[in-house]
C-alpha cells in the first residue's frame, strides 16, 4: 500500500493524504481505517487514532470487531483502564462471538489484580467461544498462577475433550504439569499428545527438548520421519545440534527453519541468539536485517513479546534482540 511505504520512509504527511484519497475512493473499507489508524498510532499521536476510530465506530460499515478492539488497545496505551473496560463492553454487546475481545476484558482485569472478573471474563469468553484455543489456554493460566493447579488441570481436560486434536492445548497442558515440578505427568501428557496430534511439529519439537538428553537424537529422528519439513521439529534439530557444539550443522538448520517458514518470530530470535553467540557480528547482524525484512508475525514467544502494552512502539529489530537476550532460557536443549 502506498501509504504503509511513504509512513515507513517517514512521511507521516504523505501518508495521511494517501490515505485521505482512499477514504473518497472507498469510505466503507475497514482496511483504509485501521490503516489510517496505525498511522497516526504508530506515530503515537493517541488522539487522532482514537478520532479516527471514534468516527469508524460511527459508521456502521466500518464499525466491525477489530475497530473496536483497536479502539480498546487505544485506550490501553493512553493508560485509561475506564474507557477501556466501557469499549470492551460495548464492543462485546455489538459482536458477542468476537474472542479477541473477550480475551482483552480477562487481561484488563488481570492487570488490574481483579481475579474474579478476570475469571468471569474468560469462562463468557468461553461459552461463547468454545473452539477459541487462546481463551481456554489463558483461563488455565490465571488459575495456575492463583494456585489452582486442579483448576487449571481440569480446564485443559475440558478444554481437550471439546477440541480434540488441538496441539496448543496439549502443550499447554504439559508445560502446566512441568511448571508444577510434575515431570513424570508432563511427560505422559507428551506422549498422549503425540498419539492424538502424531502429525504436529509443535509437539514433536516440545518432545525432542522435554527428553533426558540421551533420548534426543533418537527422538529427533522419530519427529522428522512424521515432519520432515516442519520448522517446529527443524529449529529443535538446529538447537540439539547446538547443545552438542556442532555449530555448522546447527547453523544450517537454523537457516532451513526460518527459510521453510520466515514468518516465525521464536525462531529468527533463537537463530540471532545463536549466531551472536558462536558467529561473528556479521553473521548476527545478517540474520538481523533478515528477519526484520521477513516481519514476522507468529510464534508463541514472538507474539507474547510484541502484544505486551510495554514493548508498544519498539522496532522491529529491537524485539527480536529483546527475545533473543531470553530465548535461549526458555528453549534451552
Amino acid at each position: 500500500m502506498a501509504a504503509k511505504e511513504r509512513w515507513r520512509g517517514g512521511d507521516v504527511g504523505g501518508a495521511r493524504a494517501v490515505l485521505e484519497e482512499a477514504f473518497l475512493r472507498n469510505p466503507d473499507s475497514e482496511e483504509i481505517w485501521l490503516a489510517a489508524f496505525k498511522v497516526e498510532f504508530e506515530s503515537r499521536e493517541l488522539d487522532r487514532a482514537r478520532m479516527i476510530l471514534a468516527r469508524a465506530r460511527e459508521h456502521p460499515p466500518a464499525s466491525t470487531q477489530r475497530v473496536w478492539m483497536k479502539s480498546a488497545i487505544v485506550e490501553r496505551e493512553a493508560g485509561d483502564a475506564a474507557a477501556e473496560a466501557a469499549l470492551l463492553e460495548e464492543g462485546l454487546t455489538r459482536f458477542p462471538t468476537a474472542w479477541k475481545l473477550h480475551l482483552m476484558a480477562g487481561a484488563l482485569a488481570e492487570r488490574q489484580s481483579e481475579v474474579e472478573r478476570a475469571r468471569a471474563a474468560y469462562h463468557a469468553g468461553i461459552k461463547r467461544c468454545l473452539d477459541c484455543v487462546p481463551l481456554w489456554i489463558a483461563a488455565a493460566a490465571l488459575e495456575e498462577r492463583e494456585g489452582a493447579l486442579a483448576r487449571a488441570r481440569a480446564l485443559l481436560e475440558q478444554a481437550r475433550l471439546k477440541n480434540p486434536g488441538q496441539p496448543a492445548l496439549w502443550l499447554a497442558a504439559a508445560r502446566t504439569e512441568a511448571r508444577a515440578g510434575n515431570a513424570k505427568a508432563a511427560e505422559a501428557v507428551l506422549a498422549r499428545a503425540l498419539q492424538a496430534c502424531p502429525d504436529s511439529g509443535a509437539v514433536w519439537a516440545e518432545s525432542i527438548r522435554a527428553a533426558p538428553r540421551p533420548a534426543r537424537r533418537s527422538r529427533s529422528v522419530d519427529a522428522l520421519k512424521r515432519c520432515n519439513d516442519d520448522p517446529a521439529v527443524v529449529a529443535a534439530v538446529a538447537q540439539l545440534f547446538w547443545g552438542e557444539r556442532k555449530v555448522e550443522k546447527a547453523r544450517s538448520w537454523f537457516d532451513r527453519a526460518v527459510t521453510l517458514d520466515p514468518d516465525v518470530g521464536d525462531h529468527w530470535a533463537l537463530y540471532l541468539r545463536f549466531e551472536a553467540a558462536h558467529g561473528t557480528p556479521e553473521a548476527a547482524a545478517a540474520v538481523l536485517e533478515r528477519a526484520v525484512a521477513a516481519e514476522p508475525r507468529h510464534g508463541e514467544r514472538w507474539q507474547a513479546l510484541a502484544k505486551d502494552p510495554v514493548n508498544a512502539h519498539q522496532p522491529l529489530g529491537t524485539l527480536l534482540k529483546k527475545l533473543a537476550q531470553t530465548i535461549e532460557k526458555d528453549m534451552a536443549m
